[in-house]
């Protein structure tokens, strides 16, 4: 009977030793992988931006100009944050001639009033594990990659953020402290730094504002955080680098549509009105692209004025505390 236990005990180890080899392999043949396209990209954005790159940014007046003169664009991005930014980047390198306007200025909504988080998702990861959901698991797999992407690429734009989460109850200290190493195994060899547990006296002596009674220590794991406004504007000065036509203080008065091959009138451009000289004119475009955030009916409306809202604004509120807190 021993033997036939020593004989389980080792046939198990092996399994879960050979198991843990293959998926050690696996990941870090997956990891080198990776790490070898995320190259290719960095010398193929090299290569674009030394092609198409302009010595100096053209002032605001000569980007009007050049929205004036223009006959005709391939794309028009409609909104200056950070999704219409990337919109006209996105397409001005890979050739297409670029407009961008904005009825403000850039970041001047939704993107410059972000958490300032770049995370995978703690919560998310936890659904994806008590649920079995392998696309919850892809959603983080792919944040934590473009978490550690933005670090790389714009490190003076973004940095690591400790996050200390404090612990009230004994048993929640190694259910946080597993799910908080899950989340480091998922980020794998772009994880930023190893969570650890911390005491209750040093998690008051790092934050003393904490509730004393009944604490029991805390987690603290690492998580990515970055200026939002000003990413957003470096994103759409790049793309004005790139050859992209940006202008702010431009608002969209009115969508204009021509008819198809197939005689349908279709959008191909927009009558757009200088803020600050009150001068109306026209830009048309092969493609509109509206991105405007909860603004998005705004624009849908003048291309259909029948046409169902689809946006419907809620507020959320953001809580900012004394450096003391800290």
């Amino acid at each position: 009977m021993a033997y036939r236990n020593i004989k389980r005990l080792a046939v198990g180890g092996l399994l879960i030793g050979g198991g843990a080899a293959t998926a050690t392999y696996v990941l870090l043949r997956s990891s080198k992988q990776e790490l070898n396209r995320q190259r290719l990209t960095h010398v193929i954005a090299a290569e674009l931006r030394d092609a198409n790159n302009q010595n100096q940014l053209p002032t605001r007046e000569q980007q009007v100009q050049a929205l004036q003169q223009t006959h005709e664009y391939d794309v028009l991005v409609i909104g200056g944050g950070a999704t219409g930014s990337g919109v006209a980047l996105d397409s001005a390198t890979r050739g297409l001639k670029t407009a961008l306007v904005e009825k403000y200025d850039f970041s001047s909504g939704t993107s410059s009033r972000s958490t300032k988080l770049i995370h995978g998702g703690v919560r998310y990861l936890q659904k994806a594990i008590m649920g079995l959901d392998y696309e919850q698991y892809r959603l983080v797999k792919e944040a934590l990659h473009e978490r550690a992407n933005l670090l790389d690429i714009a490190p003076h734009l973004s940095y690591q953020l400790p996050i200390m989460l404090p612990v009230y109850r004994w048993w929640q200290v190694p259910y946080f402290w597993a799910g908080i190493k899950m989340y480091d195994f998922v980020a794998g060899r772009q994880n930023l730094q190893s969570s650890y547990y911390l005491s209750k006296t040093r998690a008051l002596e790092l934050f003393p504002m904490l509730k004393k009674e009944k604490l029991v220590g805390a987690i603290v794991y690492y998580d990515g955080a970055h200026n939002d406004a000003r990413m957003n504007l470096a994103i759409a000065m790049t793309a004005a680098r790139m050859g992209a036509t940006i202008t702010n203080h431009t608002e969209v008065k009115e969508l204009i549509k021509k008819k198809d091959e197939n005689g349908k009138l279709v959008v191909r451009g927009a009558l757009v009105k200088d803020r600050y000289t009150g001068k109306e004119f026209t830009v048309l475009a092969k493609c509109v692209i509206n991105a405007t955030g909860p603004c998005t009916d705004n624009i849908r409306l003048m291309d259909d004025p029948q046409k169902t809202k689809i946006c419907q604004p809620s507020a959320g509120i953001h809580i900012v505390l004394p450096d003391y807190y800290r």
